[in-house]
């Protein structure tokens, strides 16, 4: 019994090592997310420098989450830890889309594939949301751009056919990219459309106008 005992006392040890860390990653994750949120608010408002602080330290938290797992793969692998990378790389790949930049890939994010292919994702859903502000300033040239940029993405994600258990369910975020593109795309067919036809009666508005200056003269 002694030896059971012994044994018990080490396993418990263990345990209670391997839920400090977990308490200390979930914390460290949920900073992350927070971190995350906050950037692409100041990304939405163009208040770049904001955005970068903020990402720069959501970035150490995303680092200190690695070091603190290394040797705890068992809880680096679970859901938390990568939705804080997936939300870490939206909040890169979000302000590297309004600022029409290049987009910085998941080694340099230090985030793993899957979790940076669906930040990649959801950066889209941001996106439209930048898109429909640009369009109500009357900027259909930039907002043209950043579709592209959009479309781009879309027909990038859609070659990544494997299995939801390799890409998190890239393929139903994936869907999702393609709704949010119709649903822009339709936007911004249709103010353009409206702008012409603006045009058009302001046109024929003055032409009206002219004839009837010449007619009374």
């Amino acid at each position: 019994m002694d030896i059971l005992k012994a044994i018990a006392e080490d396993v418990r040890a263990m345990l209670d090592e391997t839920n400090r860390v977990r308490e200390q990653a979930l914390q460290a994750s949920r900073e992350v997310i927070r971190l995350s949120a906050n950037s692409i608010r100041a990304s939405h408002r163009e208040d770049f420098d904001e955005a970068c602080e903020l990402k720069s330290q959501a970035r150490a938290k995303v680092e200190e989450t690695k070091a603190l797992l290394a040797d705890k793969l068992e809880i680096y692998y679970t859901g938390y830890v990568q939705d804080a990378q997936k939300e870490y790389a939206e909040s890169e790949l979000t302000h590297a889309i309004i600022r029409e930049k290049p987009f910085p890939t998941n080694t340099e994010l230090g985030v793993e594939p899957a979790a940076y292919l669906n930040g990649l994702a959801e950066a889209i859903g941001e996106s439209r949301r930048h898109v429909l502000d640009v369009m109500r300033l009357g900027d259909m040239e930039r907002a043209e751009r950043i579709l592209t940029i959009m479309d781009d993405v879309y027909y990038t994600l859609i070659t990544f056919d494997y299995p939801d258990a390799v890409t998190q369910g890239l393929r139903r975020q994936t869907d999702m990219v393609r709704g949010v593109l119709e649903r822009t795309r339709g936007d911004l067919t249709l103010l353009q459309e409206q702008r012409r036809l603006e045009v058009q009666q302001r046109n024929l508005q003055e032409a009206i106008e002219s004839a009837v200056q010449k007619l009374g003269s």
